[in-house]
């Protein structure tokens, strides 16, 4: 859920700048995650041919979908804490 409310909130985003944004998560916890968001076609992986490789991650049309599920799950869980 973090990595898609960071791909919410900053749109199109490189792996280093979401580890930095996630903050203690290592690299290959995030790659891991990265990739089974992109095989359930929640984020889009845009890989750019160039030298140093430039790859952006940018959620799909079913992740932006998904997030206001996840905004209601949120506000349930704010009214239900005890």
């Amino acid at each position: 859920m973090v990595i898609l409310y960071c791909l919410m909130e900053y749109e199109i985003v490189r792996f280093n700048e979401l580890k930095r944004y996630i903050k203690n998560i290592s690299d290959k916890t995030l790659s891991v995650n990265l990739k089974e968001l992109e095989a359930d076609r929640l984020i889009v992986r845009t890989e750019y041919p160039q030298i140093p490789p430039k790859v952006e991650y940018s959620l799909s049309d079913r992740g932006k979908s998904l997030m206001s599920v996840l905004d209601q799950l949120c506000v349930w869980g704010e009214e239900n804490k005890e």
